[in-house]
């Protein structure tokens, strides 16, 4: 998707969390993003909803929905779809659309939930990517605006998981579980060059992070932080959004393979926060 050329690399919006309604709105109206999107025929939301395990290891069914009604009000009459595409090799990622209220809430907004495992996939070819030079990703992606919701997670073998690594959920499981434990299980193998490859094909053309709690040290067990971090953030730059990310937890992005490869490529690792009340 095409974004605006005067979307500035590099920013960073955040706010204080007080609710999804009360933070979200001022958020996104300090963004500038109906301007974005407001010529986009579809809106592709891709939530982090790995495994049927709620949050803060999963996105909020309550931040999506602030997000839906923000969007159906402020752009009225634009297909908005939900999509994931879980790695549990136990279960379809419709189960944790319905576990986690995603299903009961998308019924309500008269929105459409998709599981990306399953979708039509294109091939592309990028010879400047050494991981994966060949990719297939589903081809909504490359027809959408695509807003990445993660939420705020240390990783055990990434480091972080944050809005780069989100986009992991898009990658067909036919072509990259490849006899692993884990239905994307292939990206383990090079995982720092894997998602910088897979971004370079597509990456999120905005972020809303959720860092109203956030996961201390891995992103499937182990503790919250503590205390919590009590923010929301957002911006276009998914190279920013990471960097940005990475400090909330107390890490150098610049140790960070994905993030500090992304650098200068992808978007710019040094964030200028912009706040707001």
């Amino acid at each position: 998707m095409q974004l605006s050329d005067n979307i500035q690399k590099g920013t960073v919006f955040s706010i204080d969390f007080n609710g999804w309604e009360q933070s979200l709105t001022p958020l996104l109206d300090l963004s500038g993003l109906v301007h974005q999107v407001k010529d986009a025929k579809r809106i592709l939301i891709k939530p982090n909803l790995v495994e049927n395990l709620k949050p803060p290891i999963t996105t909020p069914v309550g931040m999506i929905k602030s997000l839906v009604q923000y969007l159906k009000k402020k752009i009225p009459g634009c297909e908005i779809i939900i999509g994931e595409g879980c790695g549990s090799l136990e279960y379809d990622t419709s189960y944790v659309f319905n576990e986690l209220g995603y299903t009961r809430m998308a019924q309500e907004e008269d929105v459409t939930l998709l599981d990306l495992n399953n979708e039509r996939c294109v091939e592309k070819k990028d010879a400047n990517c050494k991981r994966l030079p060949i990719m297939y990703l589903p081809e909504l992606l490359f027809n959408s605006f695509i807003i990445s919701a993660p939420v705020l997670k240390a990783h055990s073998l990434a480091g972080v998981t944050l809005t780069m690594k989100n986009m992991m959920g898009t990658a067909p499981p036919k072509h990259y579980q490849q006899g692993g434990h884990w239905k994307k299980a292939s990206f383990h193998k090079g995982i720092q060059e894997a998602i910088f490859d897979l971004n370079r094909y597509r990456s999120p053309d905005f972020t809303l992070l959720d860092a109203s709690v956030g996961m201390a040290r891995a992103h499937l067990w182990g503790p919250t932080c503590s205390p919590p971090v009590n923010k929301l953030a957002a911006g276009y730059d998914p190279v920013a959004m990471d960097a940005y990310g990475s400090s909330l937890l107390d890490r150098d992005w610049r140790s960070i393979g994905h993030i500090s490869m992304a650098h200068g490529v992808l978007g710019d690792g040094k964030y200028q926060e912009i706040i707001t009340a």
